[in-house]
């Protein structure tokens, strides 16, 4: 059992000689020359949301942001009246003429359809396309009307369609049972099925007590997938779908270390992977420097750009406090294939508990990347991404004013997070809840943990079956992330510890949180 003991007197030792970083001086002309970017959306923001604003500056400036999520929509319309425009941050080019009279020709052959006296013929001599069409624009009592038997040849040829994946969301999700028999059958070899709808249909069949179509499904998901993290977690479910080694192997040859390549060592008593953990001398790199989101901004186009040497771009930051550019940019010079995992800051974490150290290097990593100039689309801030309303709880809790550029101080955003890690491990013990509340809220945890299907450890697949019916998509991909770093971090910090065993107790409450019952 881990032990997550709440340093208490020893944030003490983060009282050290923390440079804040004041507030950038913000006014129109200094926003307007920032290059567009996530960085400047959050200036505007705070510009915006300033008394110095004018109506007639947020007007002209937020036709400059690149997207305008709803903090940045509010403080528009405080300031001027009236919402942004539409079109800003619209990714997606306005319908022509001819596009929106074949959609309203579409639309008026769904309803005659659902209005006829026999829905199911009509649709049955439509073509692929439309059949598809119409399954999704008919609505929750329309797709009822259209719940009938189909044959496995139909179900293959709907599935040539790049439209049957949403058909396919709404069968699981609405529960048609009809419908829903036909998700056993296999799709036509040159379907258009999605890694995403693969998986949730290997799943099905697994919850159907039909594990060899799992094991079809998962490794046409293996063959569809682009992202190397994809194609493992397909390939580690085709193993607990028929038990088949081979699966496995071909897991340990991949270069991503996540939790299913983990779980594939585990499975075969084999080491975990080398990772990269660079050792990089003090230099003189200002905290200005790593510290300044519009610097990070330009930055990021030299990373993507493809005619950049990237290498030679990294030697620029081969300096301790500057070690979460230098493996960001190497690692994207090896196209992710090196798997970097620093450990900077230590004068301030080791002191701390291993489990403490580890989960804020595992969150920091999976956060940022440990860049200190990181901002979120919405808004979270610095090396651990702390959104603005909870750096004004922890300040106020620390009894601190500070403000919210202070997080884009590496050191400083330690000391908020390792705050917040101090409220939120009085619930929760295990490394995968936490990371959960971290990213998606206590509240959400507490409701996610106490439904009764998920980590019971129950049934034949578990605990890994909860880990994929997580239903909060980003925490779920954010737990499995945070997950794998921990065990990482905790080896490299001379705790060895395995992802099979750290997931063994997961289904106990006193080990794991103190949300559910206790037996």
């Amino acid at each position: 059992m881990l032990s997550f003991v709440r340093p208490g007197r020893v944030i003490l030792l983060f009282l050290l000689a923390v440079g804040i970083l004041a507030a950038r001086p913000l006014d129109y002309a200094t926003i307007h020359a920032m290059p567009k970017s996530v960085e400047k959306d959050y200036y505007l923001w705070r510009y915006l949301s300033s008394s110095k604003a004018t109506r007639s500056e947020a007007e002209k400036l937020i036709r400059e942001a690149k997207r305008i999520n709803g903090k940045l929509a509010k403080a528009y319309r405080k300031k001027t009246g009236h919402k942004p425009p539409k079109h800003i941050g619209r990714r997606h080019k306005p319908l022509t003429a001819a596009q929106k009279k074949a959609i309203a020709q579409k639309k008026a052959v769904t309803l005659a359809l659902l209005k006829s006296d026999n829905p199911w013929q009509r649709w049955l001599q439509l073509s692929p396309a439309m059949q598809v069409y119409v399954l999704n624009h008919a609505g929750t009592t329309g797709r009822r009307q259209l719940d009938h038997q189909i044959t496995p040849e139909l179900f293959a040829q709907l599935s040539t369609q790049y439209g049957f994946n949403e058909t396919i969301r709404r069968i699981r999700h609405e529960r048609l049972p009809e419908w829903s028999k036909a998700l056993l059958y296999p799709p036509a070899k040159k379907h258009r099925l999605t890694h995403r709808t693969l998986l949730a249909l290997g799943f099905n069949a697994l919850y159907r007590g039909k594990p060899a179509v799992g094991e079809m499904y998962f490794r046409l998901a293996a063959r569809k997938s682009i992202k190397r993290e994809e194609v493992d977690q397909a390939l580690f479910w085709a193993y607990m779908s028929r038990r088949n080694t081979s699966y496995l192997h071909k897991l340990t040859h991949s270069y991503d270390i996540n939790l299913y390549t983990l779980l594939a060592r585990d499975i075969l008593h084999l080491k975990y992977p080398r990772t990269i953990t660079p050792a990089l001398p003090k230099g003189h790199l200002l905290s200005r420097t790593i510290s300044d989101p519009i610097a990070w901004a330009k930055l990021k186009k030299k990373i993507f750009d493809k005619q950049v040497d990237k290498s030679a771009l990294a030697k620029h930051y081969r300096e301790a406090d500057a070690v979460g550019y230098y493996s960001y940019i190497l690692s994207k010079a090896s196209r992710d294939t090196e798997q970097y995992f620093p450990m900077p800051y230590r004068d301030l974490l080791a002191k701390l508990p291993k489990s403490r150290q580890a989960i804020l290097y595992a969150i920091a990593r999976q956060e940022s990347r440990f860049v200190p100039a990181s901002i979120s689309t919405s808004y979270a801030l610095g090396m651990m991404q702390i959104m603005p309303f909870l750096v004004r709880h922890l300040a106020k809790k620390r009894h601190e004013k500070v403000d919210y550029d202070a997080m884009f101080d590496p050191r400083k955003a330690l000391i908020y997070a390792n705050e917040h890690m101090n409220y939120l491990t009085k619930w929760l013990k295990h490394p995968l809840f936490i990371a959960y509340a971290y990213n998606a809220g206590i509240g959400y945890t507490r409701r996610l943990i106490r439904k009764k299907h998920l980590f019971n450890g129950k049934g034949p697949y578990e605990p890994y079956l909860s880990l994929e019916l997580v239903d909060n998509a980003q925490a779920r991909h954010y737990g499995k992330h945070v997950l794998t770093n921990y065990v990482m971090y905790m080896n490299k910090l001379g705790t060895p510890l395995r992802m099979t065993d750290l997931l063994s107790f997961i289904h106990e409450p006193k080990k794991t949180d103190n949300f559910r019952k206790r037996k």
